[in-house]
């Protein structure tokens, strides 16, 4: 969020960070499903159930030196803009977060048939990579490897920022977060692991047509697998 400048004065500073730090335990209620924004104050929070997907590339410093800065900021450009509207595609999408090459989703998943959903949209996300390399390829640009960790648990969800401003942000935290974040670096990180991994509690809530697409992989302790949605794949066949 863009942020304009105001002089900083200490005294509200220590007022500020007494009355984030005096407020009630009892404020942070378990919720189903996640609550409006309007809901959030700066003092209070819900406890939800949400499935979380991180996307990230690999490789980035090997692609930022084989390309000069315009054709980098283009392949990422096409990266983004398009992975967060596969993201958006998903009915169940609450929250989409950039962080730097990576882009995160939080899922407002409140049934085992919208985790599965979850899981049709990795296949979306994935396909659309192999959309974007076919076009790279076209221009001998670098084509691009993604991994995509994907994990279902509570998390807190609360609002944070500067107070009395309009610099705030919705944030979440918890292992679900965490553990999304660091099954995507194992996504596509060698020979041995698949583009896309999960966490066994997700594996668990899949169909079983859905699970036959993971396998387990003793060395990250998670299941992983490539797959893609059929449609985009058809395409993808089409103009290789």
């Amino acid at each position: 969020m863009e942020a304009i400048y105001s002089s900083y004065d200490f005294d509200d500073s220590r007022d500020r960070i007494d009355e984030i730090l005096a407020g009630e335990d009892a404020n942070y209620s378990e919720h189903k499903g996640i609550p409006a924004r309007n809901e959030l104050t700066f003092t209070n929070g819900f406890y939800v159930d949400v499935t979380v997907m991180f996307i990230d590339i690999r490789g980035s410093k090997e692609l930022a030196s084989k390309h000069k800065r315009p054709v980098l900021a283009k392949i990422y450009r096409a990266y983004i803009s398009e992975v967060v509207a596969v993201l958006k595609g998903e009915p169940k999408i609450n929250e989409i977060y950039i962080e730097g090459d990576g882009v995160w989703a939080v899922f407002n998943t409140t049934t085992k048939e919208d985790v599965q959903s979850v899981i049709n949209t990795g296949g979306e996300v994935c396909s659309l990579i192999d959309v974007l390399n076919i076009k790279l390829k076209k221009r001998s640009y670098s084509e691009i490897k993604i991994g995509i960790g994907i994990e279902d648990g509570e998390s807190l969800y609360i609002k944070a920022g500067y107070k009395g401003s309009s610099i705030n942000e919705v944030v979440w935290i918890g292992k679900s977060v965490g553990a999304a974040a660091e099954l995507s670096g194992y996504g596509n990180k060698s020979w041995a692991d698949g583009e896309t991994m999960i966490s066994s509690r997700v594996y668990g809530m899949l169909t079983d047509s859905q699970k036959e697409l993971f396998f387990w992989s003793i060395g990250r302790s998670c299941y992983t697998g490539t797959y893609h949605n059929l449609y985009m794949n058809q395409w993808v066949k089409a103009n290789e």
